[in-house]
């Protein structure tokens, strides 16, 4: 299935297209050729764009501006003619407006398309005693016991009681207490927390 969702202005034609597609490979400068039609994925809920996610951003009629481009680290994409523009931070439809009004010096109503290609800077962790300790996209809602599951389960000795979720909020790491063997029996299930990108599962 495809997701799409279209923003129009009377005036200024300006477009926000979500879909679901094949993909293709940015070049190692953050940039690809540009095309009218882009593969997309399905965005999460309160999705907003961050580092190493890749966009397709395409001018209608303005060929020589559309780019495909990868978030950097600072947030930031490069864009020919605006050159540097913030994008860390903001959903698509912030960005587009953004975009479009820094176009609007170099093109006379301009109308553009950002889709969303991957959706790289929304992981989890989890390491220590699973089957398969790696890092794991969060494409949606994803509780602890679902990581341990999609990680293959605990191994067999692992301390299921002391399993540990650490959170960065506002900077401070924050330790959250999940003990297994209460959740699965229905005990604790507070405790089966949905979990934030960056968090971390310590399985001892």
């Amino acid at each position: 299935m495809s997701l799409t969702y279209a923003l129009c202005v009377p005036v200024v034609a300006l477009t926000c297209v979500v879909g679901v597609g094949a993909q293709q490979p940015a070049r190692s400068n953050g940039q690809t050729a540009s095309s009218t039609s882009a593969a997309a994925v399905v965005l999460p809920p309160g999705y907003v764009i961050g580092p190493a996610d890749v966009l397709s951003i395409v001018f209608w009629r303005d060929k020589d501006m559309s780019a495909d481009v990868t978030v950097r680290p600072d947030g930031k994409i490069t864009l020919p003619l605006l050159n540097e523009v913030a994008a860390g931070g903001y959903t698509p439809e912030q960005l587009r407006t953004r975009i479009a009004e820094a176009a609007s010096a170099f093109v006379e109503e301009p109308n553009l398309t950002i889709v969303v290609k991957e959706v790289r800077s929304r992981n989890v962790f989890i390491t220590g005693n699973v089957a398969k300790p790696a890092t794991y996209p969060l494409t949606g809602e994803m509780t602890v016991l679902q990581l341990i599951a999609v990680s293959g389960g605990l191994l067999e000795y692992a301390d299921a009681k002391n399993i540990v979720v650490i959170r960065s909020e506002n900077g401070r790491p924050q330790y959250l207490k999940f003990n297994y063997k209460d959740v699965v029996r229905q005990k604790s299930v507070a405790q089966n927390v949905v979990l934030k990108p960056g968090d971390t599962v310590v399985v001892p």
